[in-house]
């Protein structure tokens, strides 16, 4: 018998759709086959049908048939972050597992709503976050957790990107913001990083682009009196970059959370730098796919799951009640006990960007 391919319809055509998505399925076809999409725009419907030999485009009126038609098994949700919720919902209740991009959703109400949506339909939910599967990315959480720069106690990044006042990024009703947008690599890697949890938020916000703000910068308290500070913009040239200060060295990865060029480490111990290692430029989103087509057809549960998802909201949406108060916001106790390691690396080579249809980049232009 032929190995089983999870069919996926991938909902949305956006920009990062269409330049990292769409292709990634070339190499994941191991295990998963990109059988729909789901457009509003019936130029990119019928040129991405066509592109990618996809047995089905449909617009979004259709999106229940097709849940139900049985032509396929997993949906890739790519569309604004308010819509995250209620398109995965009404995947898992159609029994169609769902791998979702980050943020997860809006609030912590959402998140809740689609994983117990996934328990109770007895569906795969998992959150696209692609560092998890990124060697460059886990090795600096096994060098933290190894002890070779000590006791990792804070942690600094700056992430930041010019955006376009009309990008979806900065318009509020759709979900957008600086600190959904990019801030969460930089709350995500922190905690991972610690492997723990936060346990006070403040923030402050500077500017004002489309109708989000401008730049925010953030200050976690963990426990064991350990800090992570980062800055986040969207009115500043490309910069993305942490550094993780130990009490025996540091670690600084920079570029960090790039998946278009190559990412690199720099390791210092007691001052002196020790290794410079430069981490090739890989397809990241393939790897998310052939992880999740594995977890289907083994029955495993994924890693990043929903609880991930709903941990970096949490404290996304207690960084916005300090920007609100001017006042550090306590988070009530979180438990998580999956971390990603380095077991959960998948390499495969880099895709040459495509050129996209009816799509808008952060920084204006295709």
């Amino acid at each position: 018998m032929p190995k089983r391919l999870i069919r996926y319809a991938v909902v949305g055509c956006g920009h990062i759709a269409q330049v990292a998505v769409l292709p990634a399925f070339g190499n994941a076809r191991r295990n998963s086959k990109l059988a729909a999409i789901v457009s509003g725009d019936p130029v990119k419907r019928d040129t991405l049908k066509q592109k990618y030999d996809i047995p089905q485009a449909v617009d979004y009126g259709a999106y229940d048939a097709l849940l139900k038609s049985g032509d396929i098994d997993a949906v890739y949700i790519a569309l604004p972050n308010n819509m995250h919720a209620e398109y995965a919902e009404r995947a898992a209740r159609a029994g169609l597992h769902v791998l979702c991009e980050k943020p997860m959703a809006v609030t912590e109400a959402e998140c809740e709503l689609m994983a117990r949506m996934a328990r109770e339909h007895k569906v795969k939910l998992m959150v696209a976050y692609r560092l998890h599967f990124e060697r460059a990315n886990l090795e600096a959480i096994e060098i933290a957790r190894s002890g070779r720069i000590g006791e990792p106690r804070l942690f600094t990044s700056t992430f930041t990107m010019s955006v376009v006042p009309g990008n979806i990024r900065v318009r509020r009703e759709m979900g957008g913001g600086v600190l959904y947008d990019i801030g969460i690599y930089c709350i995500n890697a922190a905690r991972a990083l610690f492997r723990d949890e936060p346990v006070e938020a403040w923030a402050a916000a500077a500017g004002v682009v489309g109708d989000v703000e401008e730049s925010v910068s953030a200050v976690l308290r963990f426990p064991n009196e350990r800090l992570a500070s980062f800055t986040c913009s969207f009115g500043a040239t490309k910069v993305s970059e942490y550094r993780l200060a130990g009490t025996k060295g540091e670690l600084a990865v920079d570029p960090a959370y790039d998946y278009a060029k190559p990412l690199e480490h720099r390791l210092s111990l007691e001052g002196n730098v020790v290794s410079e290692r430069r981490f090739a430029k890989r397809d990241q989103f393939a790897p998310e796919l052939l992880y999740f087509s594995d977890c289907i057809l083994q029955n495993r549960d994924p890693e990043p799951s929903a609880e991930e998802g709903l941990a970096d909201i949490r404290v996304i949406r207690a960084l916005y009640k300090s920007m609100e108060s001017g006042q550090p916001v306590e988070l009530a106790p979180f438990q998580r006990h999956d971390r990603p390691s380095l077991e959960q690396e998948i390499r495969r080579p880099p895709i040459d960007k495509p050129s996209v249809i009816h799509a808008q980049a952060p920084s204006g232009g295709q």
